[in-house]
């Protein structure tokens, strides 16, 4: 059975982790602050990784730019591919 996975916004993850902070600040460990907000310490390591020291809206941001990216490198993909066929087609060898 597969596990459920929790999707977050990037703005949800940038606030999740300045609470975690917050939490050890007051003296929780990692492991407790992570258990309450009911996320693994791996996740937090990695959004951590990705996130660490934006703001909310530098987040959001980001997200949009990645997935962009993620649209332009296909488009590039496909585009590469039609100029490879078109230049079998002009050659002859179809």
């Amino acid at each position: 059975m597969a596990a459920l996975e929790k999707r977050f916004k990037p703005e949800q993850i940038v606030n999740l982790l300045r609470g975690i902070e917050v939490m050890m600040a007051n003296g929780k460990t990692l492991m407790e602050a992570c258990k309450q907000v009911g996320i693994s310490d791996k996740s937090y390591y990695r959004w951590r990784k990705i996130y660490g020291g934006l703001k909310v809206d530098q987040a959001r941001k980001f997200k949009e730019i990645e997935a962009e990216n993620a649209r332009l490198k296909k488009l590039i993909a496909e585009l590469s591919l039609r100029e490879a066929m078109l230049k079998e087609v002009v050659k002859g060898n179809y």
